[in-house]
């Protein structure tokens, strides 16, 4: 079962020199997909597998349940970011040269991705997450516009600073490991508690890790980065980011917070990620309120879902890790959903303002309709998976004894909840005054739907399957003790 570790970060490697060096359109056009399609279909073979863990290279490369899902989340969200986002094919036979660069740019970021969820090395792990940092600032800056470019900048300075940080905390466990006898980052060891670390070495250096990978996850107050990002780049990849980007960071708190409780107990990153998950609600619930532009809107949507991870990670035990991880998947395929709809919105309207944007149910409805519903799914509307992973979160933080914290986000989820409907209803909503110009079909209406309706169909089902519950209670598992 090796293969499905390797094939995939081969494929992407391919797929990237190919992209970059072929000028055949439909290599670009659909490298991007193949990458995907390929991720996803091994890591749901790794997930198959069931709790085996499967290592190659000596156990540089180690997939063990959690591993298996992310794997799996990447594929999923990477598939319906570029094949949803698939704009109707040019006349031209040969790519241009910025077509080449961004299917290249998607190919490494893909591989890059996996490799962070793949190794067993937390210093690999590093490095595939700083590669997606130089990856994404040129794809945020693709359009190449005076305010794509400063938001690609700025992502940059941030982003390195935050990584910086990480890679401190990083080399800081790797010295603690070396003074207790075995010089490692292998977070399988580090977890292991065979190692006598010192505690005072590894408190500074999961605080500096978490840190820095939290401003990866954009996490407040961290987040400054991610609404000009996420409103700038092109929509695949502003899905790619929240949906992927996001969580693999928010993944690497996971390894990090199982190494600190195991030498420190759960005080040290509970009170960490519980802050810094208060402190995103709360940002993203006075920020979304006044926002004007439904871009900005959803990265501040992706603020807010991601401080609900991380007080779920903050209350840790089985229930609220395994509704970390559905969380994780349904945000992921709802986010992908809505920003490529919000990109065909763009297209067609030419605007990303929300007062300009009225009766799009009427106007537009091909492109209203999974705006709509991939928004329902980011409310937590139910059946959909956002509503039981939420209320999975609160239960557990109440048994746990967080109840203040649970019911301070109750309340910062319902502000946000009637943030997300105002704008969402002032889009949709209203009499149709303005048709398409001379009957032209708008932009992005003959775009594919399929991977859309899969996406959000699978948010909408996954809550009810049993297998699915086993595939998060093993995931959980791996990081919990």
């Amino acid at each position: 079962m090796g293969a499905l570790m390797v094939v995939p970060l081969l494929a992407a490697l391919l797929l990237a020199v190919a992209s970059a060096s072929v000028t055949r359109a439909a290599v670009s056009r659909y490298s991007g997909i193949a990458v995907s399609v390929v991720v996803l279909l091994c890591g749901t073979g790794l997930l198959l597998e069931g709790p085996q863990v499967t290592t190659v290279a000596d156990g540089l490369l180690r997939a063990d349940s959690l591993s298996a899902f992310m794997f799996t989340v990447i594929g999923a969200v990477g598939l319906t970011s570029t094949w949803g986002g698939l704009a109707p094919a040019g006349s031209g036979a040969s790519a241009t040269a910025a077509e080449r660069r961004y299917a290249t740019l998607i190919c490494v970021f893909l591989g890059a991705m996996s490799l962070a969820v793949l190794t067993d090395n937390l210093g690999i792990l590093w490095i595939a997450v700083e590669a997606t940092t130089i990856a994404t600032a040129f794809l945020v800056g693709h359009h190449g516009t005076r305010r794509s470019l400063e938001a690609a900048w700025k992502y940059v300075v941030l982003g390195s600073v935050g990584v910086a940080i990480a890679l401190l905390g990083v080399v800081l466990l790797y010295a603690a490991s070396r003074s207790a006898g075995e010089a490692t980052l292998s977070w399988t060891v580090l977890v292991s508690g065979h190692l006598p670390l010192d505690p005072g070495l590894v408190r500074v250096a999961a605080a500096l890790a978490v840190l820095g990978f939290a401003t990866k996850a954009g996490l407040a107050p961290m987040h400054s980065w991610l609404p000009d990002a996420h409103s700038q780049a092109p929509a695949p990849v502003s899905g790619l980011m929240s949906g992927v980007l996001l969580a693999v960071a928010l993944y690497a708190i996971l390894r990090i917070q199982a190494v600190a409780d195991t030498v420190l107990g759960p005080g040290l990153m509970r009170g960490l990620l519980l802050t810094a998950g208060l402190g995103s609600l709360t940002v993203a619930a006075l920020l979304i309120l006044r926002q004007r532009d439904y871009k900005r809107l959803l990265a501040y949507s992706s603020i807010e879902h991601m401080g609900l991870i991380a007080v779920g990670a903050a209350v840790g035990g089985p229930l609220a890790l395994a509704a970390v991880l559905l969380h994780v998947l349904g945000h992921g395929l709802a986010k992908a959903t809505v920003f490529v709809a919000a990109g065909r919105v763009l297209a067609a309207e030419g605007t990303t303002q929300i007062d300009d944007v009225k009766g799009l149910l009427v106007r537009r409805p091909r492109l209203a309709i999974p705006f709509v519903a991939g928004m329902g799914v980011l409310l937590g509307f139910p059946p959909f998976a956002l509503f039981f992973s939420e209320v999975a979160i609160v239960v557990a933080g109440w048994r746990a004894g967080l109840g203040l914290a649970m019911a301070a986000v109750l309340v910062l989820l319902l502000v946000l909840f009637a943030g997300l409907a105002r704008a969402t209803a002032a889009m949709v909503l209203g009499p149709g005054t303005e048709l398409a110009q001379d009957g032209a079909t708008p932009s992005g209406a003959t775009s594919p739907t399929a991977p859309l309706a899969m996406a959000l169909g699978t948010t909408a089902v996954v809550g009810f399957l049993v297998p699915v519950g086993t595939v998060l209670a093993q995931a959980a598992a791996a990081v919990t003790r």
